[in-house]
């Protein structure tokens, strides 16, 4: 299984810097990465969050895919539906061609009605959007329609789906499956022979909630802090322009004591390489997954648990590479 590591870049009010220092040391951190064998550089998407969340992943992904040689950059994911398809692809095939052919198109149906609302768009079917521009993706590519055309003569696609509906479509339409989860890896599998293609020539790939650490007790006053703040915002956000109250916050004791046996997005692993790779392959087990990528940093961490988090990334990544004892 492949190692990757996920980016939102965020810089949360209480330990904000200057936006310059913030863009600056991300790409560093994704030359560092890519200097040390990591698989893929993943990069997410929100609009009006107070921490700045990456608005632009695309854009950024340019930017890294400039400052890297190796390693395949990815989105997790583009909204598709907050774009016209031929702006997607057009921005997708210069990522593309920037990259040399790394790009890793991943894309998402959005739930947050502030976003649809900012960019003017209907948000009351985000997953007929979604579905709609990787059909209209795969066939402005095909026909020549937009240009320049991208490397890659089939642009890896992803759809960052967490339903089974969804996920069977993403296998009827012969796409990869964003998401690591047995059920809907069978949902998936499902779709890929109902659309004619060959179920063992599924393509599961998708994140998990694991950040890395030397020695996880002496870190963890530090990381929960971080962690909460992170996922209180994600559920106070996501509720926002919605008759829904507002949920309580988070326990991080809670998250991380629930870890991720349950759902590799479900908790929290706070861990070693080594204790990070027994945890993932057992997650994992029996789904198939080609790639999981963890968390390169969260909301606003300090510099010296990141960077030694990228670093022991490598360590890990070689652990999951390797056969099992």
């Amino acid at each position: 299984m492949n190692l990757g590591l996920y980016f939102d870049l965020r810089n949360p009010p209480a330990w904000q810097r200057e936006w310059t220092h913030v863009y600056a040391r991300i790409l560093e951190l994704c030359e560092e990465a890519d200097r040390r064998g990591i698989h893929s550089l993943w990069f997410s998407e929100h609009h009006g969050f107070e921490d700045g969340y990456l608005p632009q992943p695309l854009t950024f992904a340019a930017a890294a895919a400039a400052r890297t040689r190796h390693a395949r950059i990815g989105t997790s994911v583009v909204i598709a539906g907050l774009r016209p398809a031929a702006l997607i692809a057009e921005e997708a095939a210069v990522v593309d061609i920037v990259s040399g052919g790394r790009l890793e198109l991943g894309l998402g149906a959005g739930y947050r009605q502030p976003e649809f609302d900012l960019y003017g768009v209907d948000g009351r079917r985000p997953h007929a959007a979604l579905f709609d521009r990787i059909e209209a993706l795969r066939r402005l590519w095909a026909e020549g329609a937009v240009t320049p055309p991208p490397v890659q003569q089939r642009v890896p696609i992803w759809a960052g789906v967490g339903g089974p509906r969804s996920a069977h479509r993403a296998g009827r339409l012969g796409e990869g499956l964003m998401r690591i989860s047995a059920d809907l890896a069978r949902h998936y599998r499902e779709g890929l022979a109902a659309g004619g293609h060959d179920p063992a020539a599924a393509r599961i790939i998708g994140p998990a909630n694991v950040l890395l650490s030397d020695d996880p007790e002496r870190d963890w006053p530090v990381v929960r802090r971080h962690l909460a703040y992170q996922w209180d915002s994600y559920a106070r956000y996501r509720v926002e322009g919605t008759d829904a109250p507002l949920p309580p916050p988070i326990d991080p004791e809670g998250w991380r004591e629930r870890g991720i046996e349950r759902g590799l997005m479900a908790g929290f692993a706070l861990a070693t390489p080594e204790e990070a790779a027994s945890r993932l392959r057992a997650a994992t087990d029996g789904i198939g997954a080609e790639t999981v990528y963890v968390w390169a940093t969260i909301a606003g961490l300090p510099d010296e648990l990141v960077e030694r988090n990228v670093e022991l990334a490598a360590d890990l990544a070689q652990r999951l590479a390797a056969p099992e004892a």
